[in-house]
């Protein structure tokens, strides 16, 4: 079992992992990963240790804010009795426009809630950095689906300086918002994965971000994989490679 601590940072709880005591020691670089909608805030810990990576590496996991075991939401009443979000997403309202094939509208939208969730993980960044003593420029950040897009923003942004962006079925949200800010993604090294099949964020709007990037000039590595909604084998090993490249180098 690999060692945990868990702390509160900026105004999210935390879990931190990896570096020389296992729990965050040292000066090495760090990842940061944030879940997808619906998820426990834990829910990407166990693929820390399956990405091939130098000990001296650092992890942090934070959890999203948002609760939605509350009985009005009804994923508490599917089991999910931790389950987390970055904002709130009609499901039905989702579903419907992806099957009607409306992703310019899906593109268009700037959910309620993105700068409130922007401004926490900002904060938690700024003190993650702090209180590990991470070097300038050392920090990748990352994550799945709704986190995906949360750090797509946050790098879109250009607060701070990031070694590279992890994008793992991912999406384009508000578009308007982000392409007049597509320049700062230039040079900057992404690796991007998304399911051919992937029944809740199809291929297509995977294909639209990766545009958006690559006309943008970003070092982007792009991995297509036949599977659906997932992180699979494939993709961790693609990780495991881009995260050596980008802060081991």
């Amino acid at each position: 079992m690999r060692k945990v601590r868990r702390e509160r940072v900026g105004e999210l709880d935390v879990v931190i992992t990896g570096g020389t005591d296992g729990v965050g020691g040292g000066d090495g670089p760090l990842v940061v990963l944030l879940h997808g909608f619906g998820a426990p805030g834990t829910d990407l810990v166990g693929l820390a240790p399956m990405l091939k990576v130098p000990p001296q590496m650092r992890f942090a996991f934070p959890a999203a804010p948002l609760s939605l075991a509350g009985p009005d939401l009804g994923f508490g009443a599917m089991g999910m009795m931790d389950a987390r979000a970055w904002w709130l997403i009609d499901i039905e309202r989702l579903q419907g426009q992806l099957m009607t094939g409306q992703f310019e509208r899906l593109a268009a939208e700037v959910p309620d809630g993105l700068v409130a969730a922007r401004n926490k993980i900002e904060k938690t960044l700024d003190e993650l950095e702090r209180g590990l003593r991470v070097p300038p420029g050392q920090t990748v950040l990352g994550g799945f689906s709704q986190g995906a897009m949360l750090s797509t923003d946050v790098m879109l942004r250009g607060r701070r300086k990031l070694a590279g962006v992890v994008i793992w079925s991912g999406t384009v949200i508000a578009e308007g918002e982000w392409r007049p800010l597509l320049s700062s993604s230039q040079g900057l090294p992404i690796l991007q994965s998304h399911g051919v099949m992937d029944p809740i964020l199809p291929f297509e709007s995977a294909e639209r971000l990766r545009s958006h990037l690559d006309g943008a000039g970003a070092k982007l590595d792009f991995v297509a994989f036949r599977g659906g909604h997932e992180i699979p084998d494939l993709v961790l090993s693609k990780t495991s490679a881009f995260l050596q490249r980008v802060l081991m180098a």
